[in-house]
């Protein structure tokens, strides 16, 4: 009889984590190094990538990028494939919130917002996937939100990008999950990051946003790690096309 802790054991396995400088995508990132996977970190600030690689070792690797441009989405691909091979995972973190009300989005604060948070996990997908595709088995794993089903102030562009996240996840999973690649999405809860800072700068809103929770706490980093090693590894073989609250109960009050 196996083990069944190997179902959670990504030795062999490269994986591509976007928005690895900072954050859930960092706390993803050394996640899945210490699983055993070889990661590739890509994000825009080259100096944070290399401090997270360093902090990794042999098993890491950066690509300093811009995702929301979407036309360099191939030639990211291609950066991503040179230091271990194609990717078998790919991990969405990347993301921006402008927080711009209603009334004051602008054209650019929206396009960067949809760029970044909804057409680059799909097209840097779409790259990936042939070779995940060959091999018979692949990881997607995107990045939700409470704003992903919830209205929230100032979240209009965030917000719209993020329902869209949803349906994307659902949409992958049609389409490359006959292939052996299963496609699922993370919403995270509220967690101490520079995408929140604006929300844990305010002492009685964070303890508002944990009293909503059912567990009573906003969320610390090191409670993304289950659940992203099991939608990345074998454990999630059966599953595919689904939005993983964890949220610590905030979206089931």
């Amino acid at each position: 009889m196996s083990d069944p802790r190997d179902l959670f054991d990504l030795t062999g396995r490269v994986a591509c984590v976007t928005g690895a400088s900072a954050g859930l995508g960092q706390q993803a990132a050394r996640a899945l190094a210490a699983a055993g996977a070889r990661v590739v970190g890509v994000a825009r600030r080259a100096d944070a990538l290399a401090q997270w690689a360093s902090d990794i070792g042999d098993n890491a690797a950066v690509v300093a990028a811009d995702l929301a441009d979407r036309y360099a989405i191939a030639g990211i691909a291609a950066r991503v494939a040179a230091p271990f091979g194609a990717p078998d995972i790919v991990v969405h973190a990347a993301g921006i919130n402008t927080r711009q009300a209603a009334d004051d989005v602008t054209p650019e604060g929206w396009d960067v917002t949809l760029n970044l948070n909804l057409a680059a996990p799909f097209f840097l997908s779409q790259a990936l996937v042939p070779a995940m595709r060959a091999k018979g088995w692949g990881r997607i794993v995107n990045f939700a939100s409470l704003q992903t089903t919830r209205a929230f102030p100032g979240g209009i562009a965030y917000g719209a990008s993020k329902a869209g996240i949803g349906q994307l996840t659902r949409a992958m999973a049609e389409a490359w999950s006959a292939s052996g690649i299963t496609a699922n999405a993370i919403g995270p809860g509220f967690f101490p990051t520079e995408l929140t800072g604006p929300v844990f700068a305010d002492p009685a809103r964070a303890a508002r946003n944990a009293a909503q929770t059912c567990i009573g706490r906003n969320g610390v980093m090191s409670d993304i790690d289950g659940p992203l090693l099991f939608l990345c590894s074998n454990a999630s073989a059966y599953v595919t096309g689904q939005t993983l609250m964890v949220d610590g109960g905030y979206t089931a009050k």
